[in-house]
């Protein structure tokens, strides 16, 4: 992982930027239906993933609504180009897949 401040990247919660290929979703709160069963889905599929609440982080807040153009939680982002928001299990299957192939091509030595 590396590090970062809120003020210099907007999906960094806490200083923490995910991996290069790692997943953040972006929640509104424990009380966000769609958003837990999001991340109960990508846990149960091994994706690794960091939870940014844009209730409490505006600067997430306002990447979400203002550069990606979303209105509802979840969103789930990999890159800035592969995002999509809701629950959507076609975007989390198809998450595992590429995390899964990156993982073997790891393993394989590329």
């Amino acid at each position: 992982m590396t590090t970062g401040t809120a003020e210099a990247d907007p999906r960094v919660s806490g200083g923490v930027v995910a991996d290069t290929w790692g997943v953040t979703v972006y929640t509104t709160g424990p009380s966000c239906a769609r958003c837990n069963l999001t991340k109960r889905v990508l846990a149960l599929k091994g994706i690794p993933f960091m939870e940014v609440n844009i209730r409490d982080d505006a600067n997430a807040r306002r990447y979400v609504v203002e550069d990606l153009g979303y209105a509802e939680a979840p969103v789930v982002v990999v890159t800035d180009e592969d995002h999509g928001s809701g629950f959507r299990p076609d975007h989390i299957d198809r998450i595992a897949t590429f995390i899964g192939q990156l993982l073997d091509c790891g393993s394989h030595g590329g």
